[in-house]
């Protein structure tokens, strides 16, 4: 069993920061691709950002140059770093790892969700 645990959601008026974190643990051998997605209310769940085991990553148009994701191998981490956040980036932000279990199984694992809300 693997389980990720959020943390680091919050209020925040716009212009300001946040920084996101997710741990993994259970039975894990590696964690391939780590991402953060998000749900606003009444939208879809969308892919803000990606990255790889060895730190290549892609981001959302809408919050290039904004935001920063990061990971901590050795820790099964990954967080999000997110500035000069804007009313548009309130929603639901979910973690989601591609991992592989010490018996070699694939698993996609997303974390419980944590609110981020942006007041202008």
């Amino acid at each position: 069993q693997v389980q990720l645990v959020e943390s680091g959601g919050g209020l925040v008026q716009a212009e300001g920061s946040l920084r996101l974190s997710c741990a993994a643990s259970g039975s894990i051998a590696w964690i391939n691709l780590m991402g953060w997605y998000r749900q606003a209310p009444g939208k879809q769940r969308e892919l803000v950002a990606t990255i790889t085991r060895d730190g290549n990553t892609k981001y959302k148009e809408s919050v290039k140059g904004r935001f920063t994701i990061s990971r901590d191998n050795a820790k099964n981490t990954v967080f999000l770093q997110m500035n000069r956040l804007e009313p548009e980036d309130t929603a639901v932000y979910y973690c989601n790892m591609g991992v592989t279990r010490r018996d070699l199984t694939y698993v996609e694992v997303w974390g419980q969700g944590t609110l981020v809300t942006v007041s202008s």
